[in-house]
């Protein structure tokens, strides 16, 4: 049998002990999809399976992908999140003060979920061809679902790291623990081919809940389109494909089932809404739960962990309405049955309403709550701000994309006349505060190189930078146990 291959190397390997030592519960995850021989390939229902595994790997708790706090806690460097100024929540606060060690356990679970993700999708897209009957379309629909997952593995990690290693095979070979990372400008045309490959043989239709349709593999490249415009490409001929993409989605949002939820701006986080982009959902079970909802968005006054919480400039300055209503805690209950205002929390903040469980028991440490990865309101926003950028001017479509978004959140209309650089300004604000607390905030701060204006007059009660933010901060360290394994990471 072939000999696998994983390209995170030690950080796998650590993982693999953690299991072997730590909870047993854990060894129960199925290891269907990560094995990277083309034998697994030879039918349709092999190429489904490794594809179960590939979604798979994006939703371990606390090992593997996205169902961790672990984007969260990366994304602190932003204005909308902070942490705990004491306790055990070191680790959180490395990121959010700009200190970050490559040690620090947190970037763990994205770094590995995306690689194990990239092995499994590129055995498929490699080794499709070899599977012996089956229906073509069911197949090719596999082969885009494998090429929108390799391409939102590769957007992560570039965002988050900048130069990283791409994985030419999945067949293991020695010089890949010599492999030298790949700059952003050699990685995004990669992440490119294949969504577009996905956006050519995905259908309309999702084949099932939890997987992109043709309008998810368009947006994510109008996203993608969106952020190479930014730093640190700036190639600002990009604003107009990310609009052009944008608008094929809200054109056709009927053929992709999407719109805007109406009907109360929490539910939209139960998923499974009109909103739904790209949701990952839990699978019902101990190893795919969800562990940033629940206690570690309440304060321990409530017997909460305070992993995150929103940074106070941000909370004052959010527009009031029933989003931000929807969006804070700003009370609550102790023990003994009395209410406190966030301002007599230990930490004195308010917190996340939207990832606290809004139904049945909210202090528990893991739920089945799914983690949306992509809404309909960032399509919105990502064609009213990049059609200004490019145009030089909003048009009147422009206008109606974001007013959308505007008036479920209780806000008047923006004003007509507004200059293309003011209008997006009040797009990108937009964009804060729709999507307040889902790491949107840290990649626009990124790609528009205001990093430092955002960390710059942080309140009193907030955590301030350990030293001068500059350039090399914008991305993480390797994690210490590749670099340790790959001299060149």
């Amino acid at each position: 049998m072939m000999k696998r291959f994983y390209i995170h190397y030690a950080c796998y390997l650590l993982a693999f002990l953690l299991l072997a030592t730590g909870c047993s519960k854990e060894l129960t995850e199925s290891p269907r999809g990560l094995v990277a021989g083309d034998e697994a390939l030879s039918s349709q229902a092999g190429l489904e399976t490794v594809l179960s595994g590939a979604y798979g790997s994006l939703l371990v708790p606390w090992n593997s992908g996205f169902t961790s706090v672990s984007q969260i806690a990366m994304t602190m460097g932003s204005d909308d999140l902070t942490t705990h100024p004491g306790s055990n929540k070191e680790e959180f606060r490395e990121f959010d003060r700009f200190n970050v060690s490559s040690l620090n356990g947190r970037m763990n679970p994205i770094w590995l979920g995306c690689y194990k993700t990239i092995q499994a999708t590129t055995n498929i897209i490699n080794n499709y061809n070899k599977v012996i009957g089956g229906n073509q379309d069911t197949i090719h629909a596999m082969v885009g679902e494998a090429s929108y997952l390799r391409a939102l593995s590769y957007y992560w990690l570039t965002r988050l790291w900048g130069e990283v290693p791409v994985i030419p095979s999945e067949k293991y070979s020695a010089e890949y623990l010599n492999l030298k990372k790949s700059k952003p400008a050699e990685i995004y045309p990669l992440i490119e081919a294949d969504l577009k490959r996905a956006e050519e043989w995905i259908p309309n239709g999702r084949r099932s809940s939890g997987r992109p349709n043709k309008g998810s593999a368009k947006a994510l490249l109008a996203d993608v389109y969106l952020t190479e415009a930014g730093w640190p490409l700036k190639d600002q001929s990009k604003y107009a494909l990310a609009a052009s993409k944008a608008k094929e989605v809200i054109d056709n949002k009927a053929t992709y089932g999407f719109d805007l939820f109406t009907g109360g701006y929490l539910k939209i986080f139960a998923g499974g809404t009109v909103e739904d982009v790209f949701t990952l959902f839990t699978r019902g079970n101990w190893v795919t739960y969800n562990s940033f909802y629940g206690l570690s968005t309440m304060p321990e006054d409530e017997g909460g962990w305070s992993d995150f919480f929103p940074e106070l400039n941000f909370f004052n300055n959010f527009p009031e309405g029933p989003r931000k209503d929807a969006t804070f805690s700003t009370q609550f209950t102790l023990s003994n049955g009395t209410v406190i205002p966030w301002q007599q929390t230990t930490t004195k903040h308010p917190y996340y309403k939207k990832f606290t469980i809004q139904s049945g028991k909210k202090d528990v440490y893991m739920s089945n709550n799914p983690v949306i990865m992509m809404r309909y309101a960032h399509v919105l926003l990502i064609y009213a701000e990049a059609q200004a950028r490019a145009a030089g001017a909003p048009n009147s479509e422009a206008y109606t994309a974001v007013n959308a978004v505007r008036q479920r959140a209780g806000l008047a209309e923006l004003p007509g006349g507004m200059t293309g650089a003011a209008f997006a300004a009040a797009v990108v604000n937009e964009r804060a505060w729709e999507f307040a607390g889902e790491w949107n905030r840290w990649f626009d701060l990124v790609r528009l190189e205001q990093v430092e204006a955002a960390n710059a007059n942080k309140a009193a009660g907030d955590l301030q930078p350990a030293g001068p933010i500059t350039k090399a901060r914008y991305w993480m360290p390797i994690p210490g146990a590749d670099a340790v394994v790959n001299p060149n990471l």
